[in-house]
């Protein structure tokens, strides 16, 4: 009997232990990694992930019949760029801003294109602190309308195009779509 209540005393330990590191020691990969695996089921789009622990970004490219190769971030949807912006700083803040997240990394992060995404990533500071990152010189957003992958529903709204692998999609309409 004695040796029944040993064991049964070593399994709820056991239990404990483990119900212990389950819900607390367990680490999980970013949001970012996670939910860029729902870009590749996009068509024509090649795969690629963000690196766990944050320390870069992935880019990655998809295809539309009627915009062609476009970046999808690692939130697995379309990355935008912004006409008022320059290579060294965004016009996108406060409301904007949110109606446009900017792509942010890590102080000291990096981004980098998977297959079929040859251009030039680099950051810039924004205004606030966070560093964005740019493709070809362009600040990168993505665009709070875009709900699932291939999204592109911010194309042409308030002077923001969709990031293209060799850049903006198509040139800003004069009558632009209200966007935020």
């Amino acid at each position: 009997m004695s040796s029944l209540r040993s064991v049964s005393a070593i399994l709820v330990i056991a239990g404990l232990a483990a119900a212990c590191t389950s819900s607390g020691g367990a680490t999980t990969a970013p949001t970012q990694a996670a939910s860029s695996q729902a870009a590749p089921s996009q068509a024509g789009s090649s795969q690629a992930a963000a690196s766990v622990g944050g320390a870069a970004v992935v880019v990655i490219s998809g295809t539309s019949a009627t915009l062609g190769t476009y970046l999808i971030g690692p939130k697995g949807l379309a990355l935008y760029t912004h006409a008022g912006d320059s290579p060294s700083s965004s016009t996108c803040t406060g409301s904007c801003a949110v109606a446009w997240p900017p792509l942010l990394v890590p102080a000291g992060a990096q981004a980098s294109g998977d297959t079929g995404v040859t251009g030039a990533f680099g950051t810039l500071t924004r205004a606030d602190g966070t560093i964005q990152v740019t493709y070809l010189g362009n600040p990168l957003y993505y665009w709070k309308g875009d709900t699932k992958a291939g999204d592109t529903t911010g194309e042409d709204v308030n002077g923001f195009l969709v990031a293209g692998v060799a850049g903006p999609i198509s040139a800003p309409d004069s009558s632009l779509k209200p966007g935020y």
